[in-house]
């Protein structure tokens, strides 16, 4: 286990090998760009897509490998195989938005025939070309669950300027991004090209898919891109803050996934990756601030109490821990305890008058009415 640490912090620290530090930086790359993306499309309900994207490459990696082979050319090159991935991805994807569109279908069932019947094909093709005289040697089975050890220096290079330009291009469209994931149709007014808008994020998030096949995997790419996402969501309420905490999470976890496959040989890349990301997601819905589950039991225990306080406040009585709070002074109710009855009184007013000014977003009891509760109950009031 010591030597395995040990391993571990010699990856971290980029003294495990030129070409093991590389790889690590270019699936940190790939990992930004990933969390950029992601948090868009998360924002823009369009989390499944990836996955449809992902697993629609599975029969243009081994269709690109054939033709190459036909060809005469190196089947395995990676190139080759990503720009195969590529088009059969982007038909996936295709295809699930005309059944959305053409049909009666919901998008996830859209999303899910179209998954299901491409990677099915690629499946068919792949257990064929295994059985050809050269399909042994193309090691297409490492794009299922990745393999970012499989890479040489100048391919993670390669995969890590792409990630990074497709990182850029999100960046120059960052303004309309959001402005289209909040209120489409105010977008739409200002006059921004909303399909174009769409096609454009769609297009980033296949890009973003097809370069992490090697990494990540066909199987577990959409994690790359949603769980960023998702632990950022936690953080932050801010469409900035939300984009840069994924970019930081994504190039974070997929950095410690990485180099923790480059020493566990027998762990998969993308499984990694995707594990070290869901450790970010667990620390995230345990620890955040506001919407962690830590802060969320302290905030429910504390507005019970304040509800529990004002009541017995209200009858006449003490309660626990009103007087070190500042409730309750020499048996009396302080200013602020007398203020919290108040509120619970107005709140128990509205109950009973005017249900349905009730806020649903608000703490029952605790926090001031809006003015158009107020007003309503003025209105209403004997």
């Amino acid at each position: 286990m010591t030597g395995a640490g040990d391993g571990l912090l010699e990856a971290l620290t980029f003294q495990a090998g030129y070409n093991t530090g590389v790889v690590m930086a270019g699936s940190a790359a790939l990992g930004a760009a990933a969390g950029g993306v992601g948090a868009f499309l998360l924002l823009r309900a369009r989390a499944m897509a990836a996955d449809a994207v992902g697993h629609a490459t599975l029969p243009g990696l081994v269709l690109a490998f054939i033709a190459a082979g036909a060809l005469g050319a190196e089947g395995r090159a990676l190139p080759v195989l990503l720009a195969g991935a590529a088009l059969t991805g982007i038909l996936g994807m295709a295809a699930a938005e005309a059944l959305t569109r053409r049909t009666r279908l919901a998008p996830d069932a859209a999303i899910a025939i179209a998954l299901s019947v491409f990677y099915a094909a690629g499946i068919v093709l792949l257990s064929w070309v295994q059985t050809l005289p050269a399909g042994s040697q193309g090691g297409l089975e490492s794009f299922i669950l990745g393999q970012a050890a499989a890479l040489s220096a100048a391919e993670a290079l390669g995969l890590a300027v792409a990630a990074l330009l497709a990182l850029g291009l999100l960046l120059a469209l960052f303004r309309p991004l959001g402005l289209l994931c909040f209120d489409e149709h105010h977008a739409r007014a200002r006059g921004w090209p909303v399909a174009g808008l769409d096609a454009a994020l769609l297009g980033l998030g296949a890009l973003v898919t097809v370069l992490g096949l090697q990494s990540v995997g066909l199987v577990l790419v959409v994690a790359l891109l949603i769980l960023p996402a998702v632990a950022a969501r936690f953080w932050s309420k801010r469409l900035a803050g939300i984009f840069w905490l994924s970019v930081g999470f994504g190039a974070g976890g997929a950095f410690l996934g990485a180099a923790a496959s480059s020493i566990w040989l027998r762990a998969p890349t993308g499984a990694s990756i995707v594990l070290a990301l869901g450790l970010v997601f667990a620390a995230s819905l345990l620890a955040a601030p506001r919407r962690g589950i830590v802060a969320e039991a302290v905030r429910r225990a504390r507005a019970g109490w304040q509800v529990r306080a004002a009541r017995a406040l209200q009858a006449g009585r003490g309660y626990p821990g009103a007087g070190l709070f500042g409730w309750r002074r020499g048996g009396r109710p302080t200013a602020r305890g007398a203020a919290a009855v108040a509120r619970l009184e107005l709140w128990d007013r509205c109950l009973a008058e005017a249900p349905e000014a009730l806020p649903a977003e608000l703490a029952w009891g605790i926090d001031p009415l809006p003015a158009e509760a107020l007003a309503l109950l003025g209105k209403r009031a004997p």
